[in-house]
């Protein structure tokens, strides 16, 4: 299995860093829309759609991305866009975790598909808007859930149950506590504050979220980041919830040793739309 995730890990990374630090923001964009429709497919098949009806899934998340990039949406700032998506994502997230894994079969398969397909849909466009904006912006984003995942998976394992005495939530994913989602918020805070200095240091050219923040208001900044970091733990615990309610392990197996596209961003599918949606909040 190590071998297995350390070969799938090789691999995209020899796929996305090129792309990513490609003089032009394209071809990142597409690579990304490859694996957003791939995510589409997953998405059909955890809502129990057979074979063709899942590639329509991945087809139609295709579509919808294509026509948003030759649109030009892919660089207009979309304020109205991300304000409603991430009012949906804060409202809609919250309900689903207090409904719990018996709600989610109660919501009719097609009020599910067509929001898990937006939801792909919107994690797509901002990704590529942030790109277009800059790799120091969109890294900001980025590296704003990996730093809060490993954080809370070490703080987890050290500090879990020992300042609490109930998990974040058991019925939905049992290895996850609030001491996990404290260092977690704890380490995005730090991430932040870093890349503020380093933004500084270096004069970058293009600001990264953080400095953009900053540039309002510190402590607009420290709530900003630890706003980003809980809903990055709600976009993770709402896939347990439906992966559970499903009775599968993973999304798929479509990267071997790490599951499916689905079960790598997770967490960063309400993250993006509300990044975007502080952005248009403090951009001039």
């Amino acid at each position: 299995m190590l071998k297995q995730r350390v070969i799938t890990a090789l691999v995209l990374l020899a796929i996305l860093l090129p792309a990513l630090f490609f003089p032009t923001p394209e071809p990142f964009a597409a690579v990304v829309l490859v694996l957003i429709a791939a995510g589409g497919w997953e998405w059909g098949r955890l809502n129990g759609c057979g074979p063709r009806a899942a590639v329509s899934c991945g087809l139609l998340c295709l579509a919808l991305c294509g026509a948003s990039w030759a649109a030009g949406l892919t660089r207009q700032s979309l304020p109205l866009v991300w304000s409603v998506a991430g009012a949906a994502w804060v409202l809609g997230g919250g309900w689903l975790l207090r409904s719990g894994v018996a709600g989610w079969p109660a919501i009719p398969v097609a009020v599910r598909l067509t929001g898990g397909l937006l939801a792909l849909w919107l994690a797509w466009l901002a990704v590529a808007q942030a790109r277009f904006m800059g790799i120091n912006f969109l890294l900001s984003v980025l590296l704003l859930v990996w730093v809060a995942d490993i954080f809370a998976y070490f703080a987890g394992r050290a500090f879990g149950l020992r300042f609490t005495r109930s998990k974040l939530a058991p019925s939905i994913s049992p290895g996850k506590s609030w001491e996990g989602v404290w260092g977690g918020m704890a380490g995005v805070v730090a991430l932040s504050m870093a890349w503020v200095m380093a933004d500084r240091a270096w004069q970058a050219e293009v600001l990264s979220l953080y400095s953009r923040l900053a540039g309002q208001s510190l402590w607009l900044l420290l709530v900003a980041v630890i706003f980003l970091a809980a809903m990055s733990v709600v976009g993770d615990l709402v896939e347990s919830l439906i992966k559970r309610s499903q009775g599968v392990k993973d999304s798929s197996g479509l990267l071997p040793g790490h599951g499916g596209v689905l079960d790598r961003v997770d967490a960063l599918l309400p993250t993006l739309p509300l990044a975007l949606m502080l952005n248009s909040l403090v951009a001039p």
